[in-house]
C-alpha cells in the first residue's frame, strides 16, 4: 500500500486530489496539509511512502518542505506539483531531494503512474521540463569544452559559499539567513558568479558547479 501526505494551499485542489487518489486501491492518503510546515509534521507523524507537495504555498512552500523531509526522512519519496514548468524550480526541486516533478494540468494517469514509480524508488520528469534540463546540460557541456575551468579559484570564498547554497536549492532569502548577510548582497554575489562563470542564471551556475565537481548533489 502506498501511503502519502498531500500538501496544497487550495482547499479545492486538496479535496480533488484526495478524491482522485481514493479511487486507487493501492493508494491511501495518510494526511492533508495546507503548507510546508504542516506537511513536515504529518510526515513525521505518519511516516508515509510519499509526500505530494505543491511548490508554492504560504509560509514554507514545497521546496522548503522537500529539503527538510529529504534530510530527516530520506526514505520518503517526494513529488512536487506546480502550475508552471519553470527551469529554476525544476533544478531547485531536484537539489532539494524531489524524485519527481509534475505540472498541475497533468492527467490522472500521469499522476498515478508517477506516484507508483516513485514509490518503487524511481524518478520522473515530464517531457518538456526534461528537454529543458537536458538542454542546460548540453549548453554547459559545450561551454566547458571551449572554455574549461580547472579550478574553483575563479570565485572568491564568499562567492563559493553563496554558490554552494544555490546548489542546495536555497532561495536568496534563505541564503542571506544562512550566511548572515542581506538579500541585496546575495544578489550582488550571484551577479558576479554569473559573470565569472559565463552562465545565464542560477540553474546553469549550479549545474556548472556540479559538473566541475566543486560540490556534490543531494541524494534523491
Amino acid at each position: 500500500m502506498i501511503r502519502l501526505v498531500v500538501a496544497d494551499d487550495h482547499q479545492l485542489v486538496r479535496e480533488g486530489l484526495v478524491r482522485l487518489l481514493s479511487l486507487e486501491k493501492d493508494i491511501q492518503v495518510a494526511g492533508v496539509a495546507a503548507n510546508g510546515e504542516e506537511a513536515i509534521a504529518l510526515v513525521e507523524r505518519h511516516k508515509p511512502t510519499l509526500a505530494l507537495l505543491d511548490v508554492r504555498m504560504p509560509g514554507m512552500g514545497g521546496l522548503g518542505a522537500a529539503r527538510e523531509i529529504s534530510a530527516k526522512f530520506p526514505d520518503v519519496g517526494i513529488v512536487l506539483l506546480t502550475m508552471h514548468d519553470e527551469d529554476e524550480v525544476i533544478f531547485d526541486g531536484m537539489a532539494a531531494g524531489a524524485r519527481a516533478y509534475l505540472l498541475k494540468d497533468c492527467s490522472h494517469q500521469e499522476l498515478i503512474g508517477t506516484l507508483r514509480e516513485v514509490a518503487k524508488g524511481g524518478a520522473y520528469l515530464p517531457s518538456a521540463p526534461l528537454r529543458k534540463l537536458l538542454g542546460e546540460f548540453q549548453n554547459l557541456r559545450r561551454h566547458r569544452s571551449t572554455q574549461p575551468l580547472t579550478s574553483c579559484d575563479v570565485l572568491s570564498r564568499r562567492e563559493m559559499d553563496v554558490l554552494e547554497w544555490v546548489v542546495r536549492g536555497y532561495s536568496n532569502k534563505q541564503i542571506a539567513r544562512e550566511l548572515c548577510i542581506d538579500e541585496t548582497t546575495v544578489k550582488t554575489h550571484l551577479h558576479r558568479i554569473f559573470e565569472k562563470l559565463d552562465v545565464r542564471d542560477r540553474t546553469q551556475a549550479a549545474i556548472f558547479a556540479l559538473q566541475q565537481g566543486w560540490f556534490h548533489p543531494m541524494p534523491v
